[in-house]
């Protein structure tokens, strides 16, 4: 029976065990709190906060990003997913003012990222922001939660701004100046005028950096860093296009030969408008062919979009004719109603786009591809060559 007695070996042993406790809680407590510490808690970026480049939807279509994500490629198909329908919406207004932009990419982005830390995780997603931050660069300053991190004072907070409003607007300037040289007819003083003011942008975007790190504070920058996790150049990774649209089907089919893109998943797509009747367009069409003949046995796929420029151009009857004159061996959908056109936000004749085996757009050629000495063709060959091995 016990009757209450410690002998003084157990207090010992028992007093082991206590230190042994408060120290391992000890160090539990200041790792954790060196974690809460160097952990920023991400905020969606509003619309509102134009000054930030948006990078997350960008990073979250990169291979590189999506290793540092640890994605499995079991989740691959419902990643993309997630993705493709994203970048409907922000397909449709790559041409459109930064304005217009801004609150579809916000929107997009806040659905995506909710749709990620579902599938993959809070970790992946994690890290996929952190490379959003690196992305941003100096920019990301000034992002309220990168702000209430490092403890900013409102001095700080507002060079900042003011800085990278400098650089804003001289962009705009810019981008009106040139916009001005191609809706009529300038000058050579205009011209020199709209150069003189991209020079001073690329200036003031070169020293943006060095500026800003006069403002923070050594400290402040190193505990940033610390947030970011692995530093990557996030500049230089691969496949930051969006998912291709699935293409929309008239039911209307050169030879009814119909398809879709997501019948090609695992091979390489090339998908190009013309119009039949469109000069430019005509000096493609061999190079479509030679593409066909040569590329097809090694996994890539050519396929045409029709769509009208002219009255002509919306016949079926004489698209069918063009299409057997030029020898067509791959499938023409007749895009008769522009919506494919619209779909891709497409608006040159001719375009091609490089799509990969899991329906990226991995680049695209806009006009001939032998233009004035041009070879466009044989770079976008030596590209499908790439992606048929990945």
């Amino acid at each position: 029976m016990h009757d209450g007695r410690v002998s003084a070996n157990s207090f010992h042993c028992n007093g082991k065990r206590v230190a042994l406790l408060v120290w391992v809680a000890c160090a539990l407590s200041k790792i954790t709190g060196v974690l809460l510490a160097e952990t920023i808690l991400y905020r969606h970026l509003d619309a509102e906060l134009t000054q930030v480049p948006r990078t997350f939807l960008t990073l979250a279509h990169s291979i590189q990003a999506q290793e540092e994500m640890n994605l499995p490629p079991e989740l691959y198909d419902a990643f993309d997913r997630i993705l493709r329908e994203a970048d409907r919406d922000c397909l449709r207004v790559r041409h459109e003012s930064p304005e217009t932009q801004w609150p579809i990419l916000a929107a997009a982005e806040k659905k995506v990222a909710k749709a990620i830390g579902e599938l993959v995780g809070a970790e992946s997603l994690h890290r996929l922001r952190q490379l959003e931050l690196q992305g941003q660069g100096v920019r990301a300053y000034v992002r309220p939660e990168v702000i209430q991190f490092l403890q900013m004072d409102t001095d700080q907070v507002q060079q900042l701004r003011a800085l990278f409003d400098r650089t804003d607007q001289a962009s705009r300037q810019s981008r009106q100046s040139m916009k001005s040289l191609y809706t009529r007819d300038a000058d050579a003083n205009e011209a020199n005028t709209a150069a003189v003011a991209a020079a001073r942008v690329l200036n003031l975007s070169a020293s943006e950096v060095k500026a800003a790190h006069r403002i923070i504070t050594h400290q402040q920058r190193k505990r940033f860093q610390a947030a970011l996790g692995t530093k990557r150049d996030t500049s230089k990774f691969d496949r930051v296009y969006a998912q291709a649209p699935e293409l929309i089907d008239s039911d209307q089919w050169y030879q009814n030969r119909k398809t879709t893109l997501q019948a090609h998943r695992g091979k390489v797509v090339l998908l190009h408008f013309y119009a039949f009747q469109c000069h430019n367009c005509h000096a493609n069409f061999p190079i479509y062919n030679r593409w066909q003949q040569k590329l097809m046995e090694k996994g890539a796929v050519v396929i045409g979009i029709q769509t009208p420029e002219t009255r002509a151009e919306s016949e079926p009857d004489r698209i069918t004719q063009a299409a057997a004159e030029n020898q067509f061996g791959f499938p023409v959908l007749y895009d008769l109603e522009k919506e494919n056109w619209n779909a891709w936000s497409n608006n040159v004749w001719p375009a091609v786009y490089v799509i990969d085996k899991r329906g990226y757009i991995r680049y695209w050629w806009l006009g001939e591809l032998q233009w004035q000495g041009a070879r466009g063709d044989k770079l976008i060959e030596r590209l499908v060559s790439s992606l048929l091995l990945e």
